[in-house]
C-alpha cells in the first residue's frame, strides 16, 4: 500500500463506518428478506424453540441437551412474553448481523481498510450461503459468531500486549462462548497451540493459571447450580459432552462414530457452494505467510500481523474439522476469517479497483446462490398443511422425522415425531388423527416408512425447501455420509414432486 493510501486510511474512520453500516444494512435485508414465509429451516431450530417454551413454563429437562444453556435461558425470557417462532428467528438473525459487524469493524480498523474494502469484506462474509442459511435459523450459530469475533479480537490483543489481564479477558470470551455453544470447545486446542507458539512466558507468572481456570469454570458452576436447583444431576452438562464424543448408541440414521477423516469434503463444499475467493484468498494468504517466514518473522518474536493470525485460525479449523463427521456448519468460525483473508491478501497484490471488482462479482454470485437455494423455494408449505389440519379438526398429528409443522400449530394441537412406521398402530389407538409423511426423513436418512409411502394420501404438497443440496449437506454429520453420497441422496429426493403427504390414521 502506498504512503498516500496509508495517510488516507488514517483519516477515514468516519467514512469507513458509513460504508460498514451500509453493508451491514444490506446483509440485514438478506437475512430478513421473506423470513415470514420461510418457517423453520431445520429440526434443531424447532427443538430449540420448543425447549425455550418449556423453560419459560418451568420445565428444565432440556436445559443441557443441545449443550447451550445460556442460549436457551436467554430466549426463555423472550418466551415469557411471546410464542411466535418468527420473533425468535428475527432476533437471532439480527444477532448474526451484529456478529458480522463486530468482526468486520475489528479487521477493518486493525488492517486500516478503506471504506469500500471494509464494505466488500462485510458483504463477502455476510452473503456466504451457509452463514445466510444459518442466520435465518434458531440455533446458537448467530450468537456464536458474535462471541467468536470477541474471542479472536481479545486474543489478538493479548498477543500484541501480553498481560495477565489480557489473558483473563480471553478466558471471559471463551467462557461466554462455551455457555452458548459447545462448538467453542474446538477453539481450545487452537488457542493452546497459539500460546505455545507465542512462548512469551506469561503463563509462568503467579496466579495466571488460577485466574484463567476460575473464569472457565464459572459457567459450569453457575449453570450446574441452576440445573441442580431444577432437579437435574450436577453432571448433566458434562454428560452431554461425553455423549457427543462417544455416543451410547447409533442415532436414528444408524450413525454412531464421531471421527471420519476426509480432507476433501470442506474443500469441495467451499469450491462448489461458496465464493471462489475464499479458497483463492486462503492460498494467496498462505503464500504471503511463507514470505513473512522467509523474511525471518517468527510467532515468538513479537506481535502477530493480522493476516498470519487469521490464516492460522482458518487452516486449523479446516484441518481439525476434517477429522470429524462433517457438515458445512462445521466451519462456522472459519467463514469470516476466510472472507477477511481474501480481502487482506488481495489488497497486497491487486490494484484497489481490481480487488473491489472481484469482491463485487463474488458477492453477486453469492446473491444468485442465495436466491436459488433460500428464496426461490418459498413459501414453506407447512402453513398450508396446518390450515388443512385445522379445517378438518385434527388435534393430534404424527410427523416422520421432521418438525417443520410444529411452529404453525396452535397450543392445543399436538405434534409427535416418529422415526419408524411401526409405532403408528399405537398412535392410532391413542387417538391420533393423521400422520404427515414429511420428506425430512430423506434429509435425515431415516428410511423406515416404505409401507406408508405405498398408501394413498388424503392430501399432498410440494416442498422444494426439503430438496435443496445445502440442507442435505447440513445433515451429513447426522447421517455419517460423505460429500458425494449426500448430494446423491439430495438428487433422489428432488425427483419426488410431493414430499409432504398426509395420511388418515382412523
Amino acid at each position: 500500500m502506498s504512503p498516500t493510501a496509508a495517510t488516507n486510511n488514517e483519516h477515514s474512520p468516519p467514512s469507513r463506518r458509513l460504508w460498514l453500516l451500509a453493508a451491514l444494512l444490506a446483509v440485514a435485508v438478506l437475512r430478513l428478506w421473506r423470513l415470514p414465509e420461510a418457517g423453520a429451516p431445520d429440526y434443531d431450530s424447532v427443538r430449540n424453540w420448543q425447549a425455550v417454551q418449556s423453560l419459560a413454563h418451568g420445565d428444565f429437562t432440556r436445559l443441557f441437551v443441545p449443550g447451550c444453556p445460556a442460549f436457551l435461558l436467554s430466549y426463555a425470557l423472550v418466551a415469557l412474553f411471546m410464542r411466535s417462532f418468527l420473533v425468535f428467528q428475527t432476533i437471532n438473525a439480527l444477532l448474526g448481523v451484529a456478529g458480522l459487524g463486530f468482526f468486520a469493524a475489528w479487521v477493518s480498523r486493525t488492517a486500516r481498510l478503506t471504506g469500500p474494502e471494509a464494505a466488500g469484506l462485510t458483504l463477502l462474509g455476510g452473503s456466504s450461503l451457509l452463514l445466510t442459511f444459518a442466520g435465518r435459523d434458531f440455533t446458537p450459530n448467530s450468537i456464536s459468531l458474535l462471541l467468536c469475533a470477541g474471542l479472536l479480537q481479545s486474543h489478538y490483543a493479548r498477543l500484541a500486549r501480553p498481560s495477565a489481564a489480557a489473558l483473563v479477558r480471553v478466558a471471559i470470551w471463551l467462557a461466554l462462548g462455551l455457555s452458548f455453544s459447545y462448538k467453542f470447545l474446538f477453539a481450545l486446542p487452537i488457542l493452546l497451540v497459539l500460546e505455545v507458539l507465542r512462548a512469551d512466558g506469561l503463563w509462568r507468572q503467579r496466579h495466571v493459571w488460577g485466574r484463567v481456570l476460575a473464569v472457565l469454570a464459572a459457567p459450569y458452576v453457575l449453570f450446574g447450580a441452576i440445573g441442580v436447583a431444577a432437579g437435574l444431576p450436577w453432571y448433566r452438562w458434562l454428560a452431554f459432552y461425553a455423549r457427543t464424543v462417544v455416543p451410547a448408541s447409533a442415532n436414528a440414521a444408524g450413525r454412531q462414530a464421531t471421527l471420519k477423516p476426509d480432507f476433501g469434503y470442506y474443500l469441495r463444499y467451499l469450491a462448489e457452494f461458496e465464493s471462489p475467493l475464499l479458497l483463492l484468498g486462503l492460498g494467496l494468504a498462505g503464500w504471503l505467510v511463507w514470505r513473512l517466514w522467509r523474511d525471518k518473522w517468527r510467532p515468538a518474536n513479537g506481535p502477530w500481523p493480522l493476516l498470519p493470525y487469521l490464516f492460522f485460525w482458518a487452516v486449523c479449523l479446516l484441518a481439525g474439522m476434517s477429522l470429524l463427521l462433517k457438515a458445512p456448519r462445521g466451519l462456522l468460525f472459519a467463514y469470516l476469517p476466510l472472507s477477511a483473508l481474501a480481502v487482506l491478501a488481495g489488497r497486497r497484490v491487486l490494484p484497489g479497483a481490481v480487488l473491489l471488482g472481484l469482491l463485487a462479482a463474488a458477492v453477486g454470485l453469492n446473491l444468485y446462490r442465495i436466491q436459488q437455494t433460500l428464496y426461490k423455494p418459498l413459501p414453506t408449505p407447512y402453513a398450508q398443511v396446518a390450515a388443512w389440519l385445522r379445517q378438518h379438526s385434527a388435534h393430534q398429528v404424527a410427523s416422520t422425522v421432521g418438525l417443520g409443522l410444529a411452529p404453525y400449530l396452535n397450543e392445543n394441537e399436538h405434534l409427535t415425531v416418529i422415526n419408524d412406521e411401526q409405532v403408528l398402530p399405537g398412535l392410532r389407538r391413542k387417538g391420533y388423527d393423521y400422520v404427515l409423511l414429511d420428506g425430512y426423513w430423506r434429509v435425515a436418512g431415516v428410511a423406515r416408512f416404505d409401507s406408508l409411502r405405498r398408501q394413498a394420501p388424503v392430501a399432498a404438497w410440494p416442498a422444494p425447501q426439503l430438496q435443496q443440496p445445502l440442507l442435505f449437506l447440513e445433515h451429513s454429520e447426522y447421517t455419517g455420509h460423505g460429500y458425494a453420497e449426500t448430494l446423491a441422496a439430495g438428487r433422489t429426493a428432488a425427483a419426488d414432486s410431493l414430499p409432504l403427504r398426509l395420511y388418515r390414521l382412523r
